[in-house]
């Protein structure tokens, strides 16, 4: 059993011992709603994404994300967050994204703070809508694990419709981010091929949907695809990744939490030398991601 098949067993096995969450619970792992946290609700999140296989040689990351958010109103939020990364790499060598093999732990690397505000809100009104904007700063490349400076800023749009009194939701986003990133020379390695140092910039633009069915008391199963592309100063579209997979949620007065597993479906951009899968993106994205929230309301 590989390693992202051992982590989705064991979080699948966790789900089942977790004590029965409300408005603010992530009902799929990517895909967020539009329901409002409540004025005066403060929610404590605990997210790990892992993103496994490039296609050749060994390649593990673990993104970190422990978050408090706090609703200063009805239909306004705030949050902030912790974020770190692990990365394991060895057998491949990508110039300017994958200088060298790398073994990092789980480290801690940078900070995220957002702002969302909803104007309509899906349990009373015909559709949920509401809008977020945050920002991150963050020291570590969550793809190679080598130091480097990235500070984002990011505009998103969330849809969420109810149908069946609530049993079956749909949720839709719209995400543009724009990136300023420097990376930290590497002792030993001089050529800009092979690690580029001068400031970069880059807009990404996000879109994903989803639906989650409630099939039994606190639990929901659910589907979503994620579409996503890249523009970089100086080559234009660099990437672009088309992912797809199944979610499963459980949620209680308290508690929630939801395990979600993408598979790469279709890429395009750049491809590393003798890359095998050309219909994929494998350089700044992996085959496969395995993401498991779980979130506490205080």
């Amino acid at each position: 059993m590989n390693k992202t098949h051992l982590l989705s067993a064991t979080l699948l096995s966790a789900l089942a011992y977790l004590p029965t969450a409300q408005a603010g619970e992530n009902l799929l792992g990517y895909t967020k709603g539009a329901e409002p946290l409540p004025k005066g609700a403060l929610e404590l999140y605990q997210i790990f994404t892992q993103r496994s296989d490039k296609g050749q040689g060994t390649y593990d990351a673990i993104d970190s994300t422990t978050e408090l958010e706090y609703g200063f109103s009805n239909r306004f939020s705030g949050s902030a967050a912790i974020i770190g990364h692990s990365v394991e790499t060895k057998g491949l060598i990508i110039g300017g994204y994958l200088p060298q093999e790398k073994s990092l732990g789980l480290t801690l690397s940078g900070i995220e703070a957002q702002l969302k505000y909803s104007f309509l809100t899906p349990a009373l009104n015909d559709i949920g809508l509401s809008a977020s904007f945050g920002i991150d700063y963050d020291t570590i490349d969550q793809h190679s694990g080598q130091d480097k400076d990235t500070l984002s800023a990011n505009l998103g749009l969330q849809l969420q419709k109810y149908f069946m009194d609530g049993q079956l939701v749909w949720l839709g986003n719209a995400d543009l981010e724009t990136t300023h990133a420097t990376r930290d020379p590497i002792e030993g390695i001089d050529d800009e091929e092979e690690w580029p140092t001068k400031p970069e910039m880059e807009v990404g633009i996000g879109i994903s949907t989803g639906l989650s069915y409630r099939f039994a008391p606190n639990w929901s199963i659910g589907a979503e695809a994620i579409y996503e592309t890249e523009y970089e100063t100086e080559v234009g579209q660099e990437r672009w990744s088309l992912f797809a997979g199944p979610s499963l949620h459980y949620g209680n007065k308290h508690f929630w939490s939801t395990l979600t597993v993408l598979g790469q479906l279709s890429g395009g951009g750049e491809t590393y030398e003798n890359q095998s899968d050309t219909n994929l993106h494998l350089i700044e994205k992996t085959k496969q991601e395995v993401k498991f929230k779980l979130g506490y309301n205080f």
